[in-house]
């Protein structure tokens, strides 16, 4: 596709400005959508982990530690959480869900710690913990560890289906782009073919009937003033010749 060179400037502008505002917006599109997502599934956790502290006070002060453990493990069936586990006012672990058994980085951590936490436990994966109190403490604690793998999943298919929105935009932007670049560059064409005409053959390139001429923009003002030239040079050269011919 040939782009004149007056216009050639002009498109690479247009393709810059593309890819900023697709890199801009992109960067802005992840930022936004892991802040959001990430800050969802956080409270959505310590949600569920203050429904298990409220509904566990009873089952905690009569030791009834089978019916616990069967609460916590209708909770960790819902995607995205991957372990839960409650201590009591003491530390003592009451019930858990890992298996075969609790990995020492849980049992090294302060249960009482209710800020959230991001985790590694080797072989397992990383999670991020919330926590919530029990009686505000009294009677104990919940924690809940959430997988930050099937979060990134889930931010990645967020960004993806925001990435190829953007990427039609700009395929069809830059398509749009070179099309009106082109369609504004025609008219400079037809003037530049009309322009070696008058200058090739002076007499069979002065045309009342060129289109170009009967345009009303910048490129029609032009031709009529190429061609107004183009004639003054006609009588100028006639006016000498015929001065020439009485000496």
């Amino acid at each position: 596709m040939n782009i004149q060179k007056l216009f050639q400037k002009t498109l690479f502008g247009i393709f810059m400005l593309f890819g900023l505002i697709g890199v801009s917006t992109s960067i802005l599109c992840i930022y936004t959508v892991d802040t959001h997502l990430s800050k969802e599934y956080e409270n959505n956790s310590k949600g569920i982990a203050k429904t298990i502290a409220d509904s566990s006070v009873d089952i905690i002060l009569n030791r009834d530690l089978s019916v616990l453990q069967s609460l916590i493990d209708q909770f960790v069936e819902i995607q995205g959480i991957s372990y839960i586990y409650i201590t009591d006012e003491s530390g003592e672990f009451l019930a858990h869900t890992f298996v075969p058994g609790i990995p020492d980085q849980i049992l090294s951590s302060n249960p009482f710690h209710m800020d959230t936490v991001e985790r590694h436990l080797p072989g397992v994966g990383d999670f991020v913990e919330v926590g919530s109190p029990i009686l505000a403490g009294v009677a104990g604690t919940v924690h809940i560890g959430m997988d930050t793998g099937f979060i990134a999943l889930k931010i990645q298919r967020a960004v993806g289906q925001q990435a190829y929105l953007i990427s039609t935009i700009f395929i069809v932007g830059v398509f749009a782009a070179i099309w009106f670049v082109n369609l504004a560059a025609k008219p400079i064409e037809t003037l530049l073919a009309y322009a070696v005409k008058l200058a090739r053959d002076r007499e069979q390139g002065i045309s009342q009937g060129d289109k170009i001429l009967a345009r009303k923009d910048e490129a029609g003002q032009l031709a009529r003033l190429f061609l107004y030239f183009a004639e003054l040079n006609e009588v100028e050269n006639s006016s000498n010749a015929t001065a020439e011919g009485n000496v």
